[in-house]
């Protein structure tokens, strides 16, 4: 199933080109059944957001007593078909489940696609990368100018080198339908307070611990659906 993209970006894509319309574009260095259920118990949040020390470079602590509770990462009942290990995204309502065992699942809260730059339909995870560059079309450096003083030429093209003051944040998943790049990705992101909204250009955002946590649960091969 093909990604179907609003009206917007389609339109936009005839005359700027598909490559041109993700604001997550970037190139690594070397890709459904609605969420259910409610959380067995209540996380230990100061932990589970605390600042993670272990990285390369800052992950400071997200502070989850000012975040709307219902986008904090929890362990959920789950009732849909897919099987263990996919991952449904469901841009209405800004969550991301990690399908597990036995009829559990794990869901995050999600940043999504504003209007005009979201989509929806089936791709997979074809590549993982920790820390990683961006590389913002062409089409969003014409449309944000602001982010010219951050750019720089690196070893795929202009753009931002992984660290703390990347927009991808400390993990992205690169998402792929057969042979192609989609452009979209699931990533980390600096501004955290915009999770549960629709703002990005189309990726799927998450808080950089949840990045983390999802990575680390996610092989190369991993079935994404993004609910219509």
């Amino acid at each position: 199933m093909l990604l179907n993209r609003r009206r917007l970006l389609v339109a936009a894509a005839s005359t700027a080109g598909g490559a041109a319309l993700s604001g997550c574009m970037s190139t690594p260095r070397q890709a459904g059944t609605p969420l259910a259920g409610r959380a067995s118990e209540t996380p230990d949040y100061a932990l589970v957001y605390a600042e993670v020390k272990t990285e390369p470079f800052p992950v400071p602590a997200f502070d989850w007593t000012k975040a709307d509770k219902a986008y904090l990462r929890q362990d959920v009942a789950y009732d849909g078909r897919e099987k263990p290990g996919t991952i449904i995204v469901d841009p209405k309502n800004r969550f991301l489940t990690h399908v597990g065992e036995g009829g559990r699942a794990r869901r995050y809260g999600v940043g999504v696609g504003k209007e005009g730059f979201g989509w929806s339909g089936t791709a997979d995870i074809r590549s993982k990368q920790e820390w990683p560059d961006w590389y913002p079309p062409a089409e969003m450096i014409k449309r944000r100018p602001d982010i010219k003083p951050q750019l720089a030429k690196l070893q795929s093209g202009i753009g931002v080198k992984g660290g703390a003051s990347n927009p991808l944040g400390a993990r992205a998943l690169y998402l792929w339908q057969g042979n192609k790049d989609t452009l979209y990705r699931i990533h980390g992101t600096l501004e955290p307070e915009s999770i549960g909204t629709a703002v990005s250009s189309g990726c799927i955002r998450m808080i950089n611990q949840d990045a983390l946590d999802l990575y680390a649960r996610t092989p190369i091969g991993t079935k994404v659906i993004v609910v219509g």
